[in-house]
C-alpha cells in the first residue's frame, strides 16, 4: 500500500491536531503518511520531501505549522503537488501561522483551512484525490451523506425537547 497523502508537522506536538485528518484518511481507506519536518530545524530534509513527493506518487500534501508557520510554504515552493496549510493554534491564538500560511508570495499557492482545522484538510485532500478518481469520488459521497444523516437526526431529536416557550 503507497501513500496519496502526505501529512507533514512541524513537531510531533502538532500530532493532536492533525490526528482528525489521519482518522478521516481511515474511515474513507486512502493511505497516508505521517512525518515530523521543519522548515526552520531540518530544512534539508523539507527539501528532501518535497522535492521527491511526486515521485513517490504523493497527490496532495498537508503541512501544519504553528507561530512562523513557513513549512506549508516551503514545500510548495519545492513540489508541484496540491499543498494544504493547516495553521496550529500556538502563539498569538493561531492567527499567526493563519497569515503566516494564507500569505503566500504569487506563484506559490496554499489551500488553506481553519485553524487546527485538519479535518477539513484531509476532506480537501479527498477532494482533489476524487477529482481523477471515481472509487474516492463514491466514498467522498457517502461521507458527505452521513453528515447530513447527522443533521436530519439532531433536528428529529430537538424535536422531542420540551420548553415552556418552544414553538416546533
Amino acid at each position: 500500500m503507497n501513500p496519496k497523502v502526505s501529512i507533514i508537522m512541524g513537531s510531533v506536538s502538532d500530532m493532536p491536531v492533525m490526528e482528525k485528518a489521519a482518522q478521516f484518511f481511515d474511515e474513507i481507506e486512502i493511505p497516508f503518511e505521517i512525518n515530523a519536518l521543519s522548515a526552520h530545524r531540518t530544512p534539508e530534509m523539507v527539501e528532501k520531501f518535497a522535492r521527491g513527493a511526486k515521485d513517490r506518487g504523493i497527490k496532495v500534501i498537508i503541512a501544519a505549522a504553528g507561530m512562523a508557520a513557513h513549512l506549508p510554504g516551503v514545500i510548495a515552493a519545492m513540489t508541484p503537488l496540491p499543498v494544504i496549510g493547516v495553521p496550529v493554534k500556538a502563539g498569538l491564538e493561531g492567527l499567526d501561522a493563519l497569515l503566516a500560511i494564507v500569505q503566500m508570495p504569487p506563484g506559490i499557492p496554499v489551500a488553506t483551512v481553519a485553524i487546527n482545522g485538519s479535518l477539513n484538510a484531509g476532506i480537501l485532500a479527498a477532494q482533489i484525490i476524487a477529482a481523477g478518481d471515481e472509487e474516492t469520488m463514491k466514498k467522498v459521497e457517502a461521507y458527505k451523506e452521513r453528515l447530513k444523516s447527522k443533521i436530519v437526526k439532531a433536528n428529529e431529536e430537538l424535536k422531542d425537547m420540551r420548553f415552556k416557550f418552544k414553538t416546533n
